[in-house]
């Protein structure tokens, strides 16, 4: 392992003691919320202003699909993804991005349909098994693609007799009806837009499967930027959020990699 990819895994240890462990609220909750509303993180106390540095941005959609001691699926890792992955690009790169503040750590949570999202170039979806967008929120997600915005899809995989795949699809064909989800190629230039990531280490820590990677591309030609990415069979925001812990580092490596990747990718495109 060479000094850049042991790095990837040092740098983030100092990141646990300024994020918020979840208590028992998080530990004990388990009743269903309204359809019709926002969950809200016993973490989140606001998104931090806009000051034209690179932030993340994360999806949040309505309901309490896919709940677990994290909430449901959209808040899943959330903050600490978030807040060791940006540590990274913020050592690696000369981007300076969101880090913390006294409100927000690691980055922000928007609706689809808040014109606040179109501020930040690169969004977040965790668990779109769960995601049931309304009418708007679609309307929300198709303008933000077309007009250069850029989706990263985590944390689903095949099990529930794919239900999870399907929604996502069906989801999708709302928002983009003539795009189509087509798979990536290991020799895409996504997968060496700053680290040269090695996929194969991916499959030998895949605990949810063999990962795949999906893409919609603008026009649908190949050839013109990916405006999604979605990891399917995988969870990078797992990686993220657990990697100070020791949890698999060499997949937890290369969930980094394909993170800074992705973002390089999108603001170069």
């Amino acid at each position: 392992m060479n000094a850049r990819a042991i790095l990837l895994l040092l740098v983030i240890a100092p990141a646990a003691a300024s994020v918020a462990q979840r208590g028992e609220f998080g530990r004990t909750r388990r009743m269903l919320g309204d359809p019709n509303e926002f969950y809200t993180p016993p973490e989140f106390r606001g998104n931090a202003k806009y000051d034209g540095r690179f932030t993340f941005a994360r999806i949040k959609y309505r309901g309490y699909g896919h709940f677990t001691n994290e909430g449901p699926g959209w808040s899943h890792d959330y903050p600490r993804a978030e807040s060791h992955f940006m540590r990274i690009m913020q050592e690696i790169t000369t981007m300076h991005p969101f880090i913390e503040s006294p409100l927000a750590v690691g980055g922000n949570i928007f609706a689809l349909d808040d014109p606040e999202l179109f501020k930040y170039p690169v969004a977040y979806l965790s668990e779109p098994g769960g995601w049931f967008p309304t009418d708007s929120e679609v309307l929300g997600l198709r303008k933000y693609l077309l007009k250069g915005g850029f989706v990263i899809v985590d944390d689903f995989d095949g099990g529930r007799m794919d239900q999870d795949w399907n929604n996502f699809v069906f989801q999708m064909k709302r928002a983009l009806p003539a795009h189509r989800i087509v798979e990536l190629q290991n020799t895409h230039p996504i997968f060496d837009a700053f680290f040269k990531v090695d996929l194969t280490l991916m499959e030998r820590g895949g605990y949810r499967g063999t990962p795949i990677y999906y893409a919609i591309f603008q026009d649908n030609d190949p050839k013109k930027r990916i405006m999604m990415v979605i990891n399917f069979n995988n969870d990078i925001g797992e990686y993220w959020q657990w990697s100070d812990q020791g949890f698999s580092p060499v997949p937890s490596n290369e969930a980094y990699k394909l993170g800074v990747n992705y973002i390089i990718y999108a603001l170069t495109h």
